[in-house]
């Protein structure tokens, strides 16, 4: 088993040290969801498809993420509170070289 280290800040502001596996294909809308950092219904609406920008992310640390795609690009376009920053936690597969990330949860609608 694999694990990184990254940090979540919340809605409410608060930060938390977030131990993430990297060898159970999640994202990290589900770690969030995992840790219970976003209140019920309020991240991963769509389920993970891209479709809602409720797991919209602000990335604090980027130590490497993947570039964005078409699909992620295009949601992120029609969404709320988006910075220059902004990501989709759907997209966002945990991988080793995701160790150090920080990202602060953005406000849902």
């Amino acid at each position: 088993m694999s694990d990184i280290n990254i940090k979540i800040t919340d809605r409410e502001g608060i930060t938390h040290d977030v131990v993430a596996p990297t060898d159970m294909s999640m994202n990290l809308m589900e770690i969030i969801r995992s840790y219970e950092l976003a209140e019920e219904g309020t991240i991963g609406v769509c389920g993970g498809m891209a479709m809602c920008a409720s797991c919209q992310v602000y990335v604090i640390n980027d130590p490497g993420l993947e570039p964005m795609g078409d699909e992620e690009d295009a949601m992120l376009a029609e969404a709320y509170h988006v910075k220059e920053n902004s990501r989709l936690g759907c997209q966002l597969h945990m991988m080793d070289s995701m160790e150090g990330l920080e990202v602060a949860i953005a406000p849902y609608p």
